[in-house]
């Protein structure tokens, strides 16, 4: 896969448990969001892997338990573990 060298990915990062919001700030760049199924989301824009490993190191020094690492293909994308039961096709 060949990708230009000023493009960004965008991920989210998805954690067990609600992070304290005190560490937005360790996660410069990305969004904590507390979601409503007791995980945390961190998404936003990386620029390149090492930046993204970077972040899994601090998810790994925090002792958190890293549940998904997902890349959004959409800025507005949220990943969802739990369809709605409601949805039918």
């Amino acid at each position: 896969m060949t990708r230009r060298a000023d493009t960004a990915d965008r991920y989210e990062l998805r954690l067990d448990g609600h992070l304290d919001g005190r560490w937005s700030s360790w996660f410069s760049g990305l969004t904590l969001t507390h979601e409503d199924d007791g995980t945390t989301a961190l998404r936003g824009t990386v620029v390149d892997q090492a930046e993204l490993h970077g972040h899994l190191a601090r998810v790994r020094d925090l002792g958190a338990t890293l549940l998904s690492v997902t890349a959004l293909d959409d800025p507005d994308a949220v990943r969802t573990d739990h369809p709605d039961p409601t949805d039918h096709p």
